[in-house]
């Protein structure tokens, strides 16, 4: 008998992404959830008693959003503040998987707080149909990267 492997269900799909407006930002419900759980997340890693995966991991997500459109032409990244603060979080999460605390170095809350600062004030700008084709490809780059499909020496990764 032979096992089928489990798929990932993909949160959007092509169909979503043609269907957003190819002129209108995300409805700001959305976007306004996005960034307070990508706020909140923050400020748990930064000073909060207990930061959690949870907190790690949506504001991951938000450095990994903004190096997809970096990827996709949508923005740039002249300081390259989007490295800092991906080697940041890999380092947070590496320490949290050893046993230490899920806190980001001092230089890096800098980096990371910048990367989320840009990334608030352009999803707030560029069109839903842009922002749903970063979020499709960027959970289709991470899957590959996590079964080791496009693995590179650069690329750190880290499932808490």
């Amino acid at each position: 008998m032979a096992k089928h492997k489990k798929q990932h269900k993909f949160r959007y799909t092509l169909i979503d992404e043609m269907c957003a407006s190819p002129t209108e930002p995300l409805p700001e419900a959305w976007r306004r959830t996005q960034l307070t759980s990508m706020w909140d997340g923050l400020a748990q890693i930064e000073s909060g008693e207990h930061p959690d995966r949870f907190d790690w991991g949506i504001v991951s997500d938000c450095v990994n959003f903004s190096e997809q459109l970096v990827l996709m032409g949508e923005t740039e990244d002249p300081d390259g503040l989007l490295n800092d603060a991906m080697a940041v979080m890999a380092e947070a999460g590496h320490r949290c998987k050893a046993g230490g605390a899920l806190r980001l170095s001092g230089p890096g809350i800098q980096s990371v707080r910048a990367v989320l600062e840009d990334y608030a004030a352009v999803i707030a700008v560029l069109p839903a149909r842009t922002m749903i084709r970063c979020h499709r490809l960027t959970e289709r780059r991470v899957i590959k990267i996590l079964k080791n499909v496009t693995l590179k020496k650069t690329d750190q990764v880290v499932m808490l």
